[in-house]
């Protein structure tokens, strides 16, 4: 019997481009509404029919003002895979909820309206999905209805976004005309567009490969927490990719000492290796200098230990960041002091502003390029005065000096 696996995806799009009604009529026609939901939905409804997009739009001054705010995260399941949707904003103010929902997709969804074709925040989407390194993406053109469903139309707009997602690095993206109003091409196939054959939308969600597991990856184990046992020492913590064995020679960073895993525990019971994203504990041979933010490696392929930081960011606070500012790096268990060397020319970065910067930190750390793990190449930097988030960072390691 073969398992189901699960597919995170995250949906972007300009201002009434549908992106909530889509959502909506997903979650609605894959069977994925209970009846007590969708009787909320009808009476909240000012027309005849059920407004789906009140399926996500769950606060009030979402409803109130008919825009997408928050992230919405929604579950739902067909036979053939599990989905993990985030319903994110289209303003651009809301550019950083994007970037967090986005963060640990596998795909996106990007819409566009067919009367509109590719707009400026549909190139920022684009760039953000891009900077991410989401692996897929999907072009959803929607309200084909509006434009009668013309084979044409659709075709001009998959050939220019073609040519930005080029531009950009985005790989594998896959455009699907939809009416998200009507249903056509988002769970079941349209009767209007004959000249599309492709996927609906949902059939290619069910198919399009996920990725391989954190478990393939180099093994990374940033340390949480250290637990002593009379003379023992076991070191705990989640492991953020690849797979760790009782017999494993380790190396710890940033001291450089090697060790060789004598014990590991998940859930209090010995086991023989331990894998990506289990929280696990592990006993060494040698008594070595280990504590809270150390990361402990297997194998060949070890971070680059380095104080010179460079990164594409996305600043996330409503106070600008600005060169010379004194920060507080958080790169998975570890914070370290820092300061904003550089910009890239920007003079400051405004909240929601993309850009490109490079720090020096205050002692080493082992970092992935983020191109290569999502998980230890990223990174947030956090104002040491009130502890709050200020920017997210994508490590980028072979970015010039």
């Amino acid at each position: 019997m073969s398992t189901v696996d699960t597919l995170r995806l995250a949906t972007a799009g300009s201002v009434d481009d549908g992106k909530s009604t889509l959502v909506g009529r997903l979650l609605h026609d894959s069977k994925s509404v209970l009846t007590d939901q969708l009787e909320a939905v009808q009476r909240a409804s000012r027309g005849s029919g059920p407004d789906l997009a009140l399926l996500t739009d769950g606060l009030r001054a979402e409803r109130e003002q008919g825009i997408t705010i928050d992230v919405a995260y929604r579950y739902f399941a067909t036979p053939r895979r599990r989905f993990i949707l985030a319903d994110t904003p289209g303003h651009v103010q809301y550019t950083r909820n994007m970037v967090t929902g986005a963060s640990t997709a596998e795909l996106t969804v990007i819409l566009v309206d067919a009367r509109n074709g590719v707009v400026e925040q549909t190139r920022r989407h684009a760039a953000i999905a891009a900077l991410l390194r989401v692996p897929h993406a999907v072009l959803a053109v929607n309200k084909m209805d509006l434009v009668g469903y013309q084979e044409s139309v659709f075709a001009a707009i998959a050939e220019e976004f073609a040519g930005l997602a080029a531009g950009l690095g985005l790989p594998s993206c896959t455009p699907v005309p939809v009416s998200a109003l009507a249903g056509d091409n988002v769970v079941d196939r349209s009767a209007h567009m004959d000249w599309y054959r492709g996927p609906s939308l949902l059939e290619f969600l069910e198919s399009v490969p996920v990725a391989t597991g954190p478990a393939a990856a180099p093994a990374r184990f940033p340390v949480q927490y250290v637990i002593r046992h009379g003379e023992d020492r076991h070191y705990a913590g989640q492991l953020a990719s690849g797979a760790l064995r009782v017999g494993d020679r380790v190396t710890v960073h940033p001291s450089g000492e090697t060790s060789t895993i004598t014990g590991i525990d998940v859930l209090g019971t010995p086991v023989g290796a331990a894998y990506a994203p289990q929280s696990v504990s592990l006993r060494l041979a040698d008594q070595r200098d280990v504590s809270r933010g150390d990361m402990i490696t297997a194998g060949v392929d070890a971070p680059a230990l380095t104080q010179d930081v460079r990164a594409a960011v996305c600043h996330l606070a409503d106070r600008p960041l600005r060169t010379g500012d004194r920060v507080l790096l958080r790169h998975t268990t570890r914070t370290v002091r820092a300061i904003v060397e550089d910009l890239a020319g920007a003079g400051e970065l405004a909240a929601n502003d993309l850009g490109r910067i490079t720090l020096r930190t205050a002692e080493p750390l082992p970092l992935d390029d983020y191109a290569v793990s999502r998980r230890t190449g990223a990174f947030l930097l956090v104002d040491p005065a009130d502890g709050a988030t200020l920017t997210a960072g994508m490590v980028t390691l072979d970015a010039p000096a």
